[in-house]
């Protein structure tokens, strides 16, 4: 496999976790997307042998609640500085679109970081390296269930037990499963793990 063809390979790979990220978040994602095998997606994005990052840009709307919108780009640059990130917040504010994914193949600069942090007070962007999305990692095995609660399920959760969220076990959002469902401070996680004894066995964290 020569390396044009590899990297068309990475792309793919890449393409499907980011899909399976949208729809595990709550965004409608077609079946045919998330079932997207190598040679459908060379078909419709690599005729050519190479992948134009542009073309992989996809906008998504949260099942209830279509104003919820989330746009995911794939810069061509190999260090994504300010100019694209100004670009796509542009095209956000345009649209009305509140959240956003960068996929970026090389590095951000510290610039690039900078404006986003600039824009997080109305605009949520957020930045993944491809080689954090080769795998889906809610798959491995060794990643028990997670489960992302309401904030209606979050308050019952707190009245039965009698609860401060502060007294929950936390989790960052640095977290890698944080990041992958986009955790914010103040969301609860529902983890299920399995249990030899009671079938699974649940615990509750509190994003800090």
């Amino acid at each position: 496999m020569d390396q044009d063809q590899r990297e068309v390979a990475k792309l793919w790979r890449v393409y499907r976790t980011i899909h399976q990220l949208a729809h595990d978040r709550g965004y409608l994602v077609s079946q045919a997307e998330l079932d997207m095998d190598l040679e459908q997606f060379k078909n419709m994005y690599a005729r050519a042998g190479m992948v134009d990052r542009n073309s992989l840009t996809f906008l998504v709307q949260k099942k209830d609640d279509p104003s919820d919108q989330l746009l995911v780009f794939f810069p061509e640059e190999k260090s994504v500085g300010v100019k694209p990130i100004r670009k796509y917040c542009e095209r956000m504010v345009t649209q009305g679109i509140p959240k956003g994914v960068i996929v970026y193949q090389g590095t951000m600069t510290s610039s690039a970081n900078k404006v986003i942090d600039q824009m997080s007070a109305k605009y949520n962007l957020e930045s993944f390296h491809e080689s954090e999305l080769l795998v889906n990692i809610t798959e491995h095995q060794l990643v028990p269930i997670h489960v992302v609660l309401a904030p209606e399920e979050k308050r019952t959760l707190l009245q039965r037990y009698r609860l401060k969220e502060t007294q929950l076990p936390r989790i960052q959002p640095s977290d890698p499963v944080a990041r992958y469902y986009g955790l914010k401070r103040g969301q609860v996680v529902k983890i299920i793990r399995p249990s030899e004894t009671a079938g699974r066995y649940l615990t509750y964290r509190l994003c800090l």
